[in-house]
């Protein structure tokens, strides 16, 4: 795992994102705050792997400086090893993936109700008006006389 989501690098010919890799390794050595020989220490163990030019030079990417400064920070301020940072940026990377895939399924559920919903207005709409529903007579104890209009006492 290379310790970052990649999609699409370039939204137009001319247009950056944070995923655009542009900084080659000395720049993003001074923007992290890191000795390029510890960059290039990063990508071997798959800490931070930026993308390559054709000639197989690094190019670092805004998102791949923000990831750089975390390890940086994790390492010296919290004194975790690059083993567990490494595993911390996996299961980091995880758990965005099922939050993408959770919303994903929400919005799924979302079409499938709504398309539910209008299969069951349809089929209402779809009932004979001339029946009444059936509803359940409740038992009471209430005594009804029924006199016939020919035949009133008086």
């Amino acid at each position: 795992m290379d310790g970052r989501r990649r999609s699409d690098n370039f939204r137009g010919p001319y247009e950056l994102t944070e995923e655009t890799p542009v900084y080659v390794i000395s720049v993003a050595a001074q923007l992290s705050g890191l000795h390029p020989q510890t960059l290039r220490q990063y990508d071997r163990l798959g800490l931070v792997s930026p993308d390559r030019t054709a000639g197989r030079g690094r190019r670092y990417s805004a998102r791949d400086i923000e990831l750089l400064r975390t390890v940086q920070q994790l390492s010296q301020d919290e004194g975790i090893n690059l083993a567990g940072i490494k595993r911390i940026i996996e299961l980091e990377n995880q758990v965005a993936a099922l939050q993408s895939r959770v919303a994903e399924l929400e919005a799924a559920l979302d079409g499938a109700a709504a398309a539910m919903q209008q299969r069951e207005a349809a089929v209402h709409a779809s009932y004979r008006r001339d029946l009444v529903p059936y509803q359940e007579v409740q038992q009471t104890s209430a005594l009804v006389v029924w006199r016939p209009k020919g035949r009133q006492q008086d």
